[in-house]
């Protein structure tokens, strides 16, 4: 739907700048991400309300839920998850993808469902060589993966990414023939600061500046104080920026990528709540930490499409 006069992004911005979100509701984070990220700051975190009603612009791609099984599992305990993926029965209208740790990219593709795609956690910026354990695009291709998650705020904010260089591995590895999960979000201070679609835009700018295209990129709005810590942005706060999102690919891209690129949410997705987020029009699906280690969840949230059916 066309937004008439001021753009939608510039009064969203506004408001949030105005009216900073509250604090979020008590409690002692136990992450240690979290520790690592704010060393000083035991995390008061409510889920903070949206600012005003947005219009939604729904994406017009295929519902999409990743997971990232991030630095976890034995090849014992993949097995398992493998063996419930496979015997789990998924909606066919939706892309799913997995990322397993680098040492069980093998075992995974050569024992899962053809029905999940692969994907690797990290790529380097250029062609493989004098690298210490780095992993090139390459190789990924090489083990059979189709996608690559970039730019998730582990990397940002523990490793220390910065935004050019994240846009760099991006173009990188589209032009070699792989997808990415292109991966943006605000710390607990910067949303308190009224600062969310200022850091996600800059961080979506970086992609844009550098990527050739975005026919094979998907991106996911994963706001840092959500993940890990078991709080959830609610639907109407992750629809907010979703659309926002939409809004300054539609002004600064083309209103075709606008409508085609998938924007999927992060943090603390789990078979409880991704329901309920899957109605939002501009919520094109998942990318999963925690709860994509378990098979049956897992499979709850790729199955939670249905709610968005009924929705639409």
């Amino acid at each position: 739907m066309a937004v008439t006069s001021t753009s939608l992004v510039s009064q969203l911005s506004i408001g949030l700048r105005r009216h900073p979100s509250p604090k979020l509701d008590s409690f002692t984070s136990t992450n240690p991400f979290f520790d690592a990220i704010h060393p000083n700051l035991r995390l008061s975190i409510s889920s903070p309300k949206p600012s005003r009603t947005v219009i939604a612009m729904a994406g017009s791609g295929k519902f999409f839920v990743g997971g990232n099984w991030k630095c976890n599992g034995t090849k014992d305990s993949i097995s398992k998850l493998i063996s419930d993926l496979n015997n789990a029965k998924l909606e066919p209208d939706v892309d799913v993808v997995v990322a397993p740790p680098f040492v069980y990219i093998d075992q995974v593709k050569t024992s899962i469902t053809d029905r999940i795609e692969i994907s690797g956690q990290n790529s380097w910026v250029g062609k493989g060589g004098a690298f210490t354990g780095e992993i090139s695009v390459e190789q990924l291709k090489d083990l059979g993966c189709k996608w690559v998650i970039l730019g998730h705020s582990e990397r940002r904010h523990v490793i220390g990414e910065k935004d050019e260089f994240i846009g760099k591995k991006a173009a990188y590895a589209l032009s070699e023939g792989l997808g990415v999960i292109a991966c943006i979000g605000e710390l607990l201070e910067e949303r308190e600061a009224g600062k969310t679609f200022d850091v996600c835009f800059q961080q979506l700018k970086a992609y844009a500046d550098a990527v050739p295209s975005w026919d094979n990129i998907v991106i996911a709005y994963e706001p840092v104080w959500a993940i890990g810590t078991g709080k959830v942005a609610s639907p109407e706060q992750a629809q907010e920026v979703h659309v926002a999102l939409r809004d300054w690919l539609k002004n600064n891209v083309s209103a075709e990528v606008a409508s085609k690129t998938r924007i999927i949410y992060g943090g603390s997705v789990n078979g409880g709540n991704s329901a309920d987020l899957a109605k939002k029009e501009d919520i094109d699906g998942f990318l999963v930490g925690g709860a994509s280690l378990k098979g049956p969840e897992f499979a709850t949230i790729v199955n939670s499409v249905t709610s968005k059916k009924v929705t639409a």
